[in-house]
């Protein structure tokens, strides 16, 4: 091919994807969020928006932690949770529960408040110990959150996404075009091997790579109430930041500050409350534990140098008996050998000689050295294996330690893991080395009995006491990882690119059946229609085992099921519902809801069973279909 011709495709597929660029750079540079001019300083409070959604505008619609801070701090301004300060250090605040179910809620007023319920004992917890132990914990709360309190925020008319239905159409058609050029040009760079499939992949991947890029998180932007809003409540801010003293109020300051302290949080105005609130990742070296029925922190240390920690009885017996066979042989040889070369004559006469007894001594020492070192392993090793010790405490924190190297197509794999356990003996502790594969049978904030090697800390065996609180607050990881679509479900409709499924299998989420099982799962959802219309959800484990799955069935699949399913009425559920040994059916009009507890989920109260299942049935008011019908083949009742 001529290079005349080669830089002829170069220039149309350049001018192609330039023209996308061009247009992609003026749409973020149009659509950046606005920056409201503050209206006079005032202390009257202009709304009635919450503090998260205020925090969102005054943020110039981007989102930080001062969201789900000041969200706490106004649940104690509404009463239903109280801050209190036993002395001067705001770090030994406490948080007490005064309403153990508040309603009135929005999604993450509601998320934030289980979360403190969950983790109290006795209806009490330390405010430094609402943060997280595990990061994909803390990731997926920080999403929700997020989603939500953006939902909230557009449902109000104060926000929409940056990138709006026209400007994604655009840049989608541009895309197109795009694609096509590209294609072109590799059909004019390569128009004699008239590889058809390679010039429509590379307009395709152009298109593709260019549209994802366009259907990104782009964040959210301005509207015109919310531009309004957002300058009235700058002006609060104003006022706020010229009040003396106000950003060193600690949180229980509430008591007397009642909501001006939560929306200053949201305003990022008070100091010391926005340092003391951490709903992220806690410290792992100083773990907040309520075992023994009072709360306590704990500092935990973790071994890293030990050559013996978290190693197996064999292992250990093979380096003993190395050590020793070496240091043996060298306390047994060495004299002996460094005395035949020194009666060579010709290293006799050298300057050698004169230093045998040096390296005689030298050579006695590291063996003895190695002698007594291995020796001493192969003693504690015996020890160890006869002496093994049963700790009883409450699970402070699980990492990963140890792992495999891992490779190009292999990613590393853990094989030890850290686990700290206060057993109520001490506020500092060691952390035991328990098998990658054993790690899970326990969860944060259980009571286990635990046996293990106490010289090399290594677990043997670990049992489960006491389900721990922090299980009540488990956090499903979101299947969808866009934003975008986590904002969409929250506000009830499908995500971005999907549609709504014939029967809706989702009348419950994931978080609400890991609220109901005591542990997080995920949901896969499939829906279909016709005369046997059948939509199904399944909730998986981390693990991926079956704990739940919810079916909503029309037409004859729904009468079957109610004339199969009959076992203990469950009055006040839906038209009629009945439950038996794992499992609870309702019916409301012609749609049947059932939900099949399955492995883990077994282990669910009743109580949480029947709740999940009262929860779908009244979402079927919104569903097609799914109201009560009277006539041929309803109860009305």
């Amino acid at each position: 091919m001529s290079a005349p011709l080669l830089l002829l495709a170069a220039a149309i597929a350049a001018a192609s994807v330039g023209v996308w660029f061009l247009l992609y750079g003026a749409a973020l540079l149009i659509t950046r969020p606005a920056r409201p001019e503050p209206t006079p300083a005032t202390q009257e409070l202009p709304g009635t928006e919450p503090p998260a959604v205020v925090s969102l505008l005054a943020g110039y619609w981007d989102l930080s932690e001062d969201a789900a801070e000041s969200t706490l701090i106004d649940l104690a301004a509404r009463r239903y949770l109280e801050f209190r300060q036993p002395g001067n250090d705001p770090m030994q605040t406490t948080v007490h529960v005064r309403v153990p179910d508040p309603g009135g809620l929005t999604a993450y007023e509601r998320r934030i408040f289980d979360r403190v319920n969950g983790l109290a004992v006795g209806g009490v917890v330390p405010l430094p110990a609402l943060t997280f132990r595990d990061q994909s914990q803390a990731a997926a709360f920080e999403k929700r959150v997020r989603a939500e309190v953006i939902a909230d925020a557009r449902a109000r008319g104060l926000s929409r996404r940056r990138f709006g239905p026209a400007v994604l159409t655009l840049l989608n058609a541009t895309a197109a075009v795009a694609g096509v050029g590209v294609a072109a040009a590799v059909a004019l760079a390569s128009r004699h091997s008239h590889d058809i499939r390679g010039i429509g992949a590379a307009g395709l991947i152009t298109f593709g790579a260019l549209t994802a890029l366009a259907h990104k998180g782009h964040g959210e932007r301005d509207t015109p109430a919310g531009r309004e809003v957002a300058a009235r409540w700058l002006g609060v801010k104003g006022w706020l930041r010229n009040t003396e003293a106000f950003a060193d109020l600690p949180p229980s300051a509430v008591a007397v500050w009642d909501r001006y302290l939560s929306y200053g949080a949201a305003l990022g105005t008070t100091r010391v409350s926005s340092a003391v609130i951490d709903l992220g990742m806690g410290n792992r070296k100083r773990v907040w534990s309520s075992f023994g029925g009072t709360w306590h922190r704990v500092r935990v240390h973790y071994p890293r140098f030990w050559p013996r920690y978290g190693r197996t009885a064999p292992r250990l017996i093979l380096r003993g008996t190395v050590f020793a066979a070496l240091g043996f042989l060298l306390l047994y040889y060495w004299a002996r050998g460094v005395a035949a070369v020194v009666q060579d004559p010709s290293v006799s006469r050298t300057p050698v000689a004169h230093v045998v007894g040096t390296v005689t001594s030298v050579g006695f020492l590291l063996g003895l050295v190695l002698f007594l070192y291995g020796a001493y392993v192969l003693a504690r090793t015996v020890i160890d294996l006869a002496t093994p010790v049963t700790v009883t405490g409450q699970v402070l924190w699980r990492q990963v330690w140890r792992q495999t190297a891992g490779g190009e197509n292999s990613p590393p794999q853990p094989w030890l893991h850290y686990l700290a356990v206060d057993d109520g003996t001490d506020d500092r502790t060691t952390a035991w080395a328990i098998p990658s594969t054993q790690v899970n049978q326990c969860r944060d904030g259980d009571t286990v009995t635990l046996t293990a090697r106490r010289w090399t800390r290594r677990v043997l065996t670990v049992r489960v006491v006491e389900p721990g609180s922090a299980r009540r607050v488990q956090v499903a990881d979101p299947d969808e990882q866009n934003t975008e679509a986590l904002v969409a479900v929250a506000m009830g409709l499908p995500a971005p690119g999907q549609r709504a499924p014939g029967i809706p299998a989702a009348l419950v989420t994931a978080d609400e059946v890991s609220r109901a099982l005591g542990a997080p799962v995920t949901v896969q959802e499939r829906g279909g229609m016709g005369p046997v219309a059948v939509g199904v959800s399944q909730f998986h484990t981390p693990d991926g085992q079956v704990a739940a799955v919810l079916m909503v069935l029309r037409g004859l699949a729904a009468k079957a099921a109610m004339r199969a399913r009959r076992g203990q009425p469950l009055p006040g559920i839906g038209d009629e519902a009945y439950t038996g040994p794992g499992w609870a059916v309702a019916r409301r009009g012609d749609t049947v809801v059932g939900l099949t507890l399955q492995g883990p989920g077994q282990a669910a109260d009743p109580r949480s069973v029947y709740w999940l299942l009262s929860t779908a049935v009244a979402r079927l008011a919104g569903v097609p279909g799914g109201a009560p019908t009277v006539g041929p083949g309803a109860s009305g009742r």
